[in-house]
């Protein structure tokens, strides 16, 4: 087994928000004429063409597993099984872990990451290469330089395998034979089809051990060392580094562990409290998924058994409603896989890369300090800077206010959002920055999302005496003395004003716009 090692999405310091400043790193982008391109033969539908002449009938001899950035674990991983079981029709090893080596191949950029795992292959006497699939373009990319070259191999095979989803990105179509692009229809089919065939919520058993003649033969790689995160990897501090990792324990075990704590003690009030930050009913499961050290196929059959057998929207009303939200998971890496460009900076609707953002950097200071003076926004702010974390209904009042009421580019919140969430990951981050008209209200939103105001009041201190619906707009509710006395900052901008702003200038830029 391989694992891949290279510079990917510093962890900074959240403290030093001049360095989001920047914006020739967050901002860069191809066109949108080079977007259409990369859509019009989408290297997902490359790889696929070309894996079709890498997967080669040649005698095994040994058989290596390339981990990726979301397979991450021995428990119900396609490829690293796909692999196991190749390995044992031949006289060769395994490569991976559990009496079988993990080996660290260390890339200096992404450019010859191929390069590297070819040595490798050709220093070990390799017959086999598995991996699980990525979606994104450069990561596909990767694949089919690796898969060019295995072609000129003769005695080497390559296969990558589907591995993230249940069911695989782009399967399920419309009736007029297109991939779906709306989630409505997407979830409706998915509930179908994963009733209809109950062998795609199976899972694979994790590899055997290899013959102890491997540990001999391969007493090198048994000793490979883990190398040193470079700095700008690095927590920024050693108190973050233990809360970090207090609240979010590794491991297979830790996450099944939260699954089973979700569905014995949450689960029945996910439906009704699942928008409201203040109560403790998610499963906090999605850094397990986005990691990949949990695989969703784990997950939905033992659901399937805490619903009595039942399918996901047959049974209990919190079940449906959050296997819905793993459904959205899915429904989002067919977008990436079937509208690339999504992955290179770019929104869905090219239209929006032809806004005319503000150069606003004292309020993107504020947003990213969360003291934009919109407790609501605020809150979630300093949560994501505490916890690397913040719930879905926060994510979207503080995406919206960034890109619409302070109309600073949302590619900047989104790398803010992707240099600092546990769970981050591409596809699930840019369809939630994707931009659009809708301008969520902050004064509403949390009136609705947090009636008490117990979330705002556990996240911005300040605002800790503030009593009733003062909490959610306390400048315009208390007096100029009592406000001021709070230490509270007063809005940066006003939100009806800011909003009409935004929905004029997104109006005026895409009526001109030429994708």
């Amino acid at each position: 087994m391989a694992a891949e090692s290279s510079k990917k999405h510093a962890r900074a310091d959240s403290k030093t928000h001049e360095d989001y400043m920047q914006v020739e790193n967050a901002l860069k982008h191809p066109s949108t004429k080079r977007a259409k391109q990369i859509d019009s033969d989408t290297p997902f539908n490359q790889l696929h063409d070309i894996l079709e002449k890498t997967r080669k009938d040649v005698k095994p001899r040994n058989v290596l597993h390339w981990f990726r950035s979301k397979d991450l674990r021995q428990e119900d991983n396609k490829g690293l099984h796909a692999a196991s079981q190749k390995a044992k029709e031949g006289s060769g090893g395994l490569l991976t872990i559990k009496q079988i080596p993990l080996a660290i191949v260390t890339a200096p950029d992404r450019g010859t990451k191929s390069d590297k795992v070819l040595e490798f292959v050709k220093q070990n006497d390799v017959s086999h290469i598995y991996a699980d699939m990525e979606y994104e373009v450069a990561e596909l990319r990767r694949d089919i330089d690796l898969a060019k070259k295995v072609q000129g191999e003769k005695d080497l095979s390559l296969d990558v395998l589907h591995d993230q989803t249940v069911v695989v990105p782009g399967a399920l179509r419309t009736g007029s034979g297109g991939p779906h692009k709306l989630f409505t229809p997407y979830h409706k089919m998915w509930l179908s089809v994963t009733k209809d065939d109950s062998s795609l919520l199976e899972t694979v058993p994790p590899p055997e051990g290899n013959d102890k003649s491997v540990s001999k033969q391969f007493h090198k790689l048994f000793d490979t060392e883990i190398p040193e995160l470079p700095e700008s990897k690095q927590f920024p501090s050693k108190e973050e580094r233990e809360r970090i990792r207090s609240l979010w324990p590794a491991g297979n075990e830790a996450g099944m562990g939260r699954l089973k704590h979700f569905l014995h003690d949450k689960v029945a009030t996910y439906s009704a409290h699942r928008s409201e930050p203040a109560y403790d009913a998610t499963s906090r499961l999605s850094p397990y998924f986005s990691s990949g050290i949990v695989s969703v196929r784990e997950v939905l059959p033992e659901t399937k058994k805490f619903n009595q057998g039942k399918h996901f929207d047959e049974g209990d009303r919190g079940v449906d409603s959050w296997v819905r939200e793993i459904v959205f998971r899915e429904f989002y890496r067919q977008v990436l896989a079937i509208t690339p460009h999504t992955s290179v900076n770019l929104p869905q609707n090219l239209q929006f890369d032809f806004v005319e953002w503000e150069d606003d950097e004292e309020g993107w200071k504020k947003w990213c300090e969360g003291r934009t003076g919109v407790p609501f926004v605020d809150a979630g702010m300093r949560q994501i800077n505490h916890e690397a974390y913040m719930r879905n209904r926060l994510r979207m009042n503080t995406s919206s206010y960034l890109r619409a009421n302070l109309l600073i580019d949302y590619r900047k919140g989104e790398r803010y959002f992707a240099e600092h969430l546990v769970d981050w990951d591409l596809s699930n981050n840019t369809q939630g920055w994707e931009p659009s008209y809708t301008v969520f209200n902050p004064v509403s939103q949390g009136k609705k999302c947090d009636k008490d105001g117990d979330y705002i009041r556990k996240w911005v201190p300040e605002l800790e005496s503030v009593k009733g619906d003062a909490i959610f707009e306390p400048h315009a509710k208390l007096s100029k003395a009592e406000f001021e006395k709070l230490g509270y900052p007063y809005p940066h901008v006003d939100y009806a004003e800011s909003s009409r702003r935004a929905k004029a200038r997104y109006k005026q830029d895409l009526a001109n716009a030429d994708p």
